[in-house]
């Protein structure tokens, strides 16, 4: 059985930095994608980055330059700089099988996800 935990979440200040990590076990063999999500409240869940097994990635417009998400191992992390009031929200990370170019940002690719972890960012 597969299964997703994150953690590395917590408050800060606008302008600050966290980094998220996302340990993943059990993902069937071959090749495997991974994505993190977010949900602030009243919102739907919406993809934030993703990255494939063999490193390539992608990133919704509001954190491109801000975040950088890498994966070794099926180990994924997500560095979060100038943090801004507006990134507060449960992030998510979630996996699939699979084989896409580009991975994919949209929650209906993945089959697997962690159980949440809050990002709260305060100006």
């Amino acid at each position: 059985q597969v299964s997703l935990m994150e953690s590395g979440g917590g408050s800060v200040q606008a302008g600050g930095s966290l980094r998220l990590s996302c340990a993943a076990s059990r993902l069937p063999n071959g090749n495997y994608y991974m994505g993190w999500f977010r949900q602030a409240p009243g919102k739907e869940r919406e993809g934030v980055a993703s990255i494939t097994n063999w490193g390539k990635t992608a990133y919704t417009n509001p954190v491109k330059g801000r975040f950088t998400v890498s994966e070794v191992n099926a180990q994924m992390y997500l560095e979060m700089n100038s943090l801004k009031p507006e990134d507060t929200a449960i992030y998510y990370c979630a996996a699939a099988s699979g084989y896409w170019r580009t991975p994919p940002l949209s929650a209906a690719e993945y089959d697997y996800w962690g159980q949440g972890t809050q990002v709260t960012v305060s100006s």
